[in-house]
């Protein structure tokens, strides 16, 4: 009896503290995923208000080159379907480290940042094409607008290679911690984001300015 009476003191102070720490995860985890929804809805306010800008500069050619006599409709459809399936392969890695497969995961997370890189260089390739023919920023308003938001979506698909990358770095050496899958599912709602933001550019500035 009085063994039993030890044994039950000594794991109620063990069983307390686990409690504890689920209890501080989950409140940190509510925390995190909370603060980066508010970062995202301040992020739609920056794209809502370049999209804004490039609706009142769409037809301000200046005499220059309009969408429909530079861009190059089938270059930028690949890039989309590019960037598109990333968000699918992101996907499969949440759900490979929804049931502990760190490494379907990594070669899931892997595939996803190559098609980011290869999105990317396809954008810098079109920059750089429309800057050599003479049609940069400063030649018109339209231009402007087209550089400013194309190359903010760039810039945020770069910080999220960047952070998949880190991410994979601390996965390999740390395992799915539950800090690393909270990491993990934030980069997962910024990713999707960046998708919903890119058929906004794609049928907003690529198809309808291709008409214009």
């Amino acid at each position: 009896m009085a063994n039993a009476q030890i044994a039950t003191a000594g794991t109620e102070p063990v069983s307390f503290y686990v409690v504890e720490e689920e209890h501080h995860h989950a409140e940190s985890d509510g925390g995190t995923l909370l603060g980066f929804w508010i970062y995202l809805m301040s992020d739609c306010l920056i794209f809502a208000v370049l999209f804004a800008c490039f609706g009142v500069y769409s037809q301000a050619f200046a005499a220059g080159p309009s969408g429909a006599d530079l861009f190059d409709l089938n270059l930028v459809a690949v890039a989309t379907a590019m960037l598109l399936i990333s968000s699918l392969t992101f996907g499969m890695a949440m759900m490979a480290m929804q049931i502990g497969r760190k490494g379907a995961m990594m070669f899931w997370l892997a595939v996803t940042g190559v098609l980011g890189v290869a999105f990317l260089g396809m954008e810098l390739y079109e920059f750089h094409h429309l800057i050599e023919i003479g049609a940069g920023p400063q030649r018109s308003a339209f231009l402007s607008a087209f550089f400013t938001l194309v190359g903010t979506h760039g810039l945020h698909v770069f910080f999220g290679c960047v952070w998949l990358c880190v991410l994979m770095i601390q996965v390999a050496r740390h395992g799915l911690i539950p800090a690393n899958q909270r990491r993990l599912m934030c980069l997962s709602m910024f990713w999707h984001f960046l998708d919903v933001v890119w058929i906004g550019v794609f049928s907003f500035v690529y198809l309808i300015g291709s008409l214009s």
